[in-house]
């Protein structure tokens, strides 16, 4: 019997656990650096994946990217992130953003 003939359906893909892991882990050290939790939200981007994105308790927001949104929801799931439906609403008024982010987002509406 070869292995593929013993693994169940519910069998967890060996390959995903560990991308979720190192994700989580990133994630994990990201809400350390800002104030010791996060929020965040799990959503698509099309064909290259899941974007995870999270807004320490400082306010202070960072993303990353998974492979799949079942691999996504895993790394937030290990990380203790909390999960929101979407970006709106209490999550976004958690962001805080800096000259940064103020300049690009004019520069955008101005065309640079």
């Amino acid at each position: 019997m070869s292995s593929a003939e013993t693994a169940t359906p519910a069998a967890p893909d060996a390959r995903a656990e560990r991308r979720a892991k190192r994700i989580a882990k990133n994630l994990t050290a990201f809400a350390a650096q800002h104030g010791g939790s996060a929020d965040g939200v799990v959503q698509y981007v099309g064909a290259v994946g899941t974007r995870i994105v999270v807004v320490g308790a400082d306010g202070t927001w960072g993303d990353q990217v998974a492979p799949s949104y079942a691999v996504g929801q895993r790394a937030a799931e290990l990380a203790g992130i909390t999960l929101h439906a979407d970006f709106e609403g209490e999550l976004g008024l958690k962001v805080r953003t800096g000259a940064y982010e103020w300049k690009r987002m004019a520069g955008i509406q101005l065309g640079g």
